[in-house]
């Protein structure tokens, strides 16, 4: 039986995928997440050939001739350019399957919530592009619960954030199902976006995307923190054209992200609102549960408290919940399958 089981396992191939905006992971049945790169490709122009994927493409970005572009695929947590995510998605399936290129896996992804048909079906079509033999999708809440190992099969409710590079994933859970889910398009994307769009209005500097989203982990906060911190940042001023520096502290780039925050706030008390009694009664004692990288806004979860009453905690390792969470439907493929439609 054992020889059957290894031979069996010689020629399954399956892995799951969390698509998203800002980063694709990948995790291998008995391996564990083996991809965790940015959700960037550059691709020269006129030929459409890729010249770089992932961290190799993302160095590239704002520093490369006319003759190439660096593309993000992936906006608002839904596909923005179906050719290139196809050929993303192979270049990472190839490097998660090292040794096994001629096989074609069963593939688990996590998509956002709130995705209308024609966007699961373009995800879907675009795994199935890159080599998939099958695709299974399940919603990024329910993925990113089970990842943060929250018992969501249990008779009780349990309230997950999971905030993306392009989505905030919203949802109470019991019984191994979603009771109430809200998503909006608003993530660490957004945030970076904010950040951009303040220094432009304020102090007249123009900024790229990678400075941004150093400024945000940096010195970015949702909350007051216990000290100012500052930093110097080069950009080009909007008015002369020439490269300017700026000292710029915490307290204003929380001013920056106050809108943002305040949205995520917004929605997360209209599911709070939308949830049965009993259900939210648990939630009230068991606390809700934040994930992904969009969590990591320091004073974010303290921020979600304090406004809604309600304890919030950061998953253990927010950045992979998502991915780990397909990963264990993937490990029970034949159980969630039925169970939960995929």
């Amino acid at each position: 039986m054992n020889l059957v089981k290894a031979i069996a396992d010689a020629f399954v191939n399956d892995i799951a995928i969390d698509l998203g905006t800002a980063n694709t992971l990948i995790y291998v049945k008995g391996k564990g997440v083996v991809i965790n790169e940015p959700s960037v490709v550059a691709v020269q122009t006129g030929t459409g050939l890729v010249r770089a994927v992932g961290n190799e493409a993302k160095n590239m970005l704002g520093k490369t001739p006319g003759d190439i572009i660096v593309i993000r695929p992936m906006r608002e947590g839904v596909i923005a350019d179906f050719d290139v995510v196809g050929k993303m998605l192979k270049y990472f399936i190839n490097k998660a399957q090292v040794t096994r290129k001629l096989v074609h896996p069963r593939v688990v992804i996590s998509v956002p919530s709130g995705v209308t048909e024609v966007e699961r079906r373009a995800v879907r079509e675009s795994a199935l592009q890159a080599g998939a033999a099958k695709v299974h999708l399940v919603e990024a809440p329910r993925a990113a619960a089970l990842g943060a190992n929250i018992p969501i099969e249990e008779p009780a409710g349990h309230m997950v954030i999971d905030i993306g590079g392009g989505t905030t994933e919203i949802a109470v859970l019991s019984l191994g199902g979603i009771v109430v889910s809200n998503s909006i398009r608003v993530g660490g994307d957004k945030f970076d976006e904010a950040i951009m769009a303040h220094l432009k209005k304020y102090h007249n500097l123009i900024i790229g995307e990678k400075t941004a989203e150093d400024i945000k982990i940096k010195i970015g906060s949702a909350y007051p923190l216990k000290n100012v911190e500052s930093m110097e940042i080069k950009g080009r001023d909007a008015v002369s054209g020439l490269p300017r520096i700026l000292k710029i502290d915490s307290v204003e780039v929380r001013e920056a992200l106050q809108d943002m925050v305040n949205k995520i706030l917004e929605t997360v008390r209209q599911t709070l609102d939308q949830t049965p009694p009993e259900l939210a009664s648990d939630i009230l004692e068991r606390g809700i549960v934040m994930a992904g990288g969009g969590s990591l806004l320091r004073g974010l979860p303290k921020f979600i408290a304090k406004n809604t009453g309600v304890p919030v905690f950061l998953a253990d390792d927010p950045l992979v919940c998502d991915v780990i969470g397909a990963g264990k439907f993937l490990e029970n493929i034949k159980k969630y399958e039925t169970q939960f439609n995929l």
